[in-house]
């Protein structure tokens, strides 16, 4: 391998963030998904979580190439059959879970801070929004403010600006947000292998 893609590649590794997942809680359509792939991708973002309850599964690493612009190669996935079960292993890693919904609880993403080292974002279908079960279980619940008539936006769309306003965050916080040294170098190894493929 060129030294000059060896190089590209550890860039991207010493970018991405640790900390953080995302969960997409039945998303109905696999290009959403892939779009949104696509984004955590660009914000750093490693792992992804799918969760499939009420939705026909669909493989992560195959959904909408051209939509993710190959974005699922260099991702990693976990599936669960059910909220319940993605909630229980999210509370045993310790990740305070934020959903993004509009209920009367709901705290602006303008007047948010995120601070906490471990946190996972859920993103509800496409129409039903979250389940009861994960606003049951949510730390914070998030909405985008709204200048306009509409009051939703499409859930890639959504799930950007939620995104790189908490990156941001991160970013310019006290605290690291980087992977620690062992897990970039794992990832690196890892990283090198895809790019034979």
């Amino acid at each position: 391998m060129e030294q000059k893609r060896v190089n590209r590649i550890t860039q991207v590794v010493n970018k991405r963030q640790g900390g953080i997942i995302i969960v997409l809680e039945d998303i109905h359509d696999p290009h959403n998904a892939a779009a949104i792939l696509r984004t955590c991708d660009a914000m750093g973002i490693q792992n992804v979580w799918f969760i499939f309850e009420k939705e026909t599964p669909y493989n992560p690493k195959r959904v909408g190439k051209a939509t993710s612009s190959s974005a699922n190669k260099w991702l990693d996935f976990r599936i669960f059959k059910s909220s319940d079960e993605c909630i229980t292993e999210l509370k045993k890693q310790t990740y305070r879970i934020i959903v993004t919904a509009l209920t009367d609880q709901s705290i602006s993403l303008q007047d948010y801070a995120c601070t906490e080292k471990k946190v996972a974002l859920i993103v509800g279908n496409e129409h039903r929004g979250a389940s009861e079960e994960m606003l049951q279980s949510a730390d914070v619940v998030l909405k985008i403010p709204m200048m306009g008539f509409v009051q939703s936006l499409n859930v890639s769309v959504a799930t950007a600006i939620v995104l790189w306003e908490i990156t941001r965050q991160r970013i310019h916080s006290d605290s690291s947000f980087v992977l620690e040294t062992k897990d970039r170098k794992k990832l690196l190894e890892d990283f090198l292998e895809r790019a034979k493929k």
